[in-house]
């Protein structure tokens, strides 16, 4: 990656900070197509990815406004950040603002390239939640009485932080998985309770773990459980929603007519929310993307200063990461969209 001076998104300059040898990449790109975003930010051709982490190799000798310290680099600097696409690369730019330095207690560039973009989308998530941010003195977010919440997909790489996440906040966690063999990843995370739902009536169970409902659902399956989940808020609860990958056709399928059909019939049938039924029923439905943040990197950039607190005071730590090189990146994705991976998947590169 070269530094140089850039002009980036508003108008402002972006200083490039590329990794050099032993890039890593963290791995969490959808797979049903071209986000909007993408189409909207970058154009065509694109690259895909948002993590990044590895070494500073220039920086450029350019005057800036910016005496943030945060933002200080210097050549050799161990950095990691988050992209916002292109970082399938062995270089990059990258806005400074974007970058933060690695803490001493990560110690490789795998491990944090596994946190930007996942860990940031759990804690947007629970800001939708309103959870977050916490300001000196216990103020700032709002305190129910209900501290129920429900994790899709716990053991994965967003579920995982959102459940440490949530128990640094004071949350009572239940963490669903797809398998038996992700049951002590999410104890190990922090899971008060955990449903296998491939052995166990997940709605039932849910209801045994919180009798008086949910008043936070972390929900990216899609159709496959919106509905239940919204069923199962409790009042003032709410569903935040940031995927939908059971509506998708996986792996060689996608070339399956049948398999679109199918997809067809799925989003004939996912849930709709009504206005008037979300007021009587005191509910709300939310939902985001972190790849429309490109004009918001400011909001990102804070929520990053306080995971990187998190990660120092040994409060998070890094999720289950499965390394594998750039050239094997269909396997990686592959591997993925399986479903039988926990944690991330990371990419690594030469020079």
């Amino acid at each position: 990656m070269h530094l140089h001076r850039e002009t980036g998104w508003n108008g402002t300059i972006a200083i490039g900070h590329p990794t050099r040898g032993n890039c890593t990449i963290g791995y969490n790109v959808r797979h049903w197509g071209l986000y909007e975003s993408a189409k909207k930010y970058v154009g065509w051709p694109i690259v895909p990815g948002f993590d990044v982490a590895g070494t500073v190799e220039r920086i450029p000798d350019v005057a800036t406004n910016d005496n943030d310290y945060r933002h200080k680099f210097a050549v050799n600097d161990r950095v990691f950040g988050c992209t916002l696409f292109g970082a399938y690369s062995n270089r990059i730019l990258i806005p400074r603002i974007q970058l933060r330095k690695i803490p001493d207690c990560i110690p490789t560039f795998a491990e944090a390239a596994a946190f930007p973009a996942v860990s940031l989308t759990a804690l947007y998530a629970l800001h939708l939640a309103g959870y977050f941010p916490i300001i000196p003195g216990g103020g700032g977010r709002i305190k129910f009485k209900n501290k129920s919440i429900l994790i899709h997909s716990a053991a994965g790489g967003v579920g995982g932080f959102l459940v440490q996440m949530s128990k640094i906040l004071g949350l009572f966690v239940v963490g669903v998985v797809g398998s038996t063999s992700k049951i002590d990843d999410a104890i190990s995370l922090g899971c008060d309770v955990v449903i296998d739902k491939s052995t166990e009536n997940l709605w039932l169970s849910a209801e045994m773990a919180s009798p008086n409902g949910y008043l936070t659902i972390m929900d990216a399956n899609g159709v496959s459980t919106l509905r239940e989940s919204y069923e199962h808020l409790a009042p003032s609860g709410r569903l935040i929603v940031f995927g939908f990958h059971s509506n998708l056709p996986i792996g060689s399928a996608m070339l399956s007519p049948l398999e679109w059909l199918c997809m067809a019939r799925k989003f004939a049938v996912m849930p709709k929310f009504d206005a008037m039924d979300l007021t009587v029923s005191n509910k709300s439905v939310l939902g985001f993307n972190l790849s429309f943040f490109a004009d918001e990197v400011e909001i990102l950039s804070d929520m990053f200063d306080q995971i990187l607190v998190w990660i120092e005071e040994g409060k998070l730590k890094c999720p289950r990461v499965c390394t594998m090189q750039m050239e094997n990146v269909g396997e990686a994705h592959s591997f993925i969209q399986s479903g039988k991976g926990s944690g991330k998947i990371v990419l690594t590169t030469d020079n």
